[in-house]
C-alpha cells in the first residue's frame, strides 16, 4: 500500500533525478562538442538522455551487485585517477593551502548563503540557494533509503562518518583542486577561462584543455559525468520501485525498467519544453516537487530523533 507521503517521495525523487539527468546531458553534450566538434543542440542532449536511460535499464536489470556496484567502483577509480592527474600536472601551488582556503570559506559562508531571509543577491538566491535546497530535498528520499539499504549492519557512527563527513571532505578536495586550477588559469590569462565563464557546462573541459593529454582527460571527464548519472538513475529507480511495490526488494524487472524510462522521459520533456529556457524548466520542476516534500522531511527528522533517543534509552537500560 502506497501512502501519501510515499507519493510525495516518488514525485520528488523522479523530478530530482530528471533534473540531474537534464543538467548532466547538457554537460556531456558540451564536452562532446569540444572534443569531437559535435553540434551543441537540443537533439544532441536528448540523445545523451536516451543513452543514459538505455544503460540504466541494463544496469537495473542486473541488480544492485551486478549493476550499480560495478559502475560505482569503476567511477570512483576514474575520478581518483583524474584528481591525482590534475594535482600533479595542473597549476603549481600548495594544494594544502587551497584546501584550507576552501574549507575556511565554506565554513564561513554556508549559513549566510543558505539563508533566504534579508538577502540582497536575489538572482544568486533564486538560482542557487532556493534551487539547491529543493534539489537536495528531492534527492533525500531515494538517497536515504538506498544508503540505508546498503549500510545494513553498520553503526550510526559509521553511517554518519561514511555518509556525511567523508563525502564532504572529498568534495572540498575535488572543488579545491579543480576550482583553484581554473582560477589560476584565468588569472594567468591562459585559455578560454581568461575571458570569464561563457558556459557552466564547459568550465571543467575548458580547464582540462590547457593541461597535457587534454583529449584523454576530456574523454575521462565525459565518461565520469555519464556514469555518475547512470548510477544515480539506477539507484533511484530501484528505490522508487521498492516504494511503489510496498517495500519489496524483488519486484519484477519490467517494473524497475518502467521507472528508469519515466525519469528519462521527464528529463527529455523538460529540456524540450523549456527550449532556450531549458535550465529554468529543470529548476522549476525540482523546486515544485522538492519544496512540498520539505514538510514531510521535517516530520521524518523528528521521528528519527525520537527513535534514536528511544533506542539510546533502551541500550542504557540494558547495560
Amino acid at each position: 500500500m502506497v501512502h501519501h507521503r510515499d507519493e510525495f517521495a516518488v514525485l520528488a525523487t523522479i523530478f530530482g533525478l530528471a533534473t540531474s539527468l537534464g543538467l548532466g546531458a547538457s554537460q556531456v553534450n558540451a564536452g562532446l562538442a569540444m572534443l569531437l566538434g559535435l553540434e551543441d543542440s537540443l537533439n544532441s542532449k536528448i540523445s545523451v538522455i536516451i543513452l543514459v536511460t538505455f544503460v540504466t535499464i541494463l544496469s537495473v536489470i542486473r541488480g544492485l551487485d551486478g549493476g550499480v556496484k560495478i559502475l560505482s567502483n569503476a567511477n570512483m577509480l576514474l575520478a581518483a585517477s583524474l584528481l591525482v592527474f590534475v594535482v600533479l600536472i595542473g597549476s603549481t601551488g600548495d594544494v594544502g593551502s587551497w584546501i584550507a582556503f576552501t574549507t575556511e570559506h565554506y565554513a564561513k559562508n554556508i549559513l549566510p548563503l543558505s539563508n533566504f531571509v534579508g538577502r540582497e543577491d536575489i538572482d544568486w538566491m533564486r538560482d542557487w540557494t532556493v534551487f539547491y535546497w529543493a534539489w537536495w530535498v528531492s534527492w533525500s528520499p531515494f538517497v536515504g533509503l538506498f544508503i540505508a539499504r546498503i549500510s545494513r549492519g553498520r553503526t550510526v557512527r559509521e553511517f554518519m562518518l561514511a555518509v556525511l563527513f567523508i563525502p564532504t571532505l572529498v568534495t572540498i578536495i575535488w572543488m579545491s583542486v579543480f576550482g583553484m586550477n581554473a582560477i589560476a588559469q584565468a588569472q594567468a590569462g591562459i585559455g578560454s577561462l581568461a575571458d570569464g565563464i561563457s558556459s557552466v557546462s564547459l568550465t571543467t573541459f575548458q580547464m582540462l584543455e590547457n593541461l597535457p593529454f587534454a583529449e584523454i582527460t576530456t574523454f575521462v571527464g565525459i565518461l565520469l559525468v555519464l556514469i555518475f548519472f547512470i548510477t544515480s538513475s539506477d539507484s533511484g529507480s530501484l528505490v522508487i520501485d521498492s516504494i511503489t511495490a510496498g517495500g519489496k526488494l524483488d519486484s519484477p524487472a519490467p517494473q524497475r525498467i518502467f521507472w528508469a524510462v519515466i525519469q528519462g522521459l521527464i528529463a527529455g520533456v523538460l529540456l524540450y519544453g523549456g527550449g532556450q529556457y531549458a535550465l529554468s524548466a529543470l529548476q522549476a520542476g525540482t523546486v515544485a516537487t522538492g519544496i512540498p516534500f520539505t514538510l514531510v522531511l521535517l516530520f521524518i527528522s523528528i521521528s528519527l530523533f525520537k527513535g534514536l533517543r528511544s533506542s539510546l534509552k533502551e541500550d542504557r537500560a540494558n547495560s
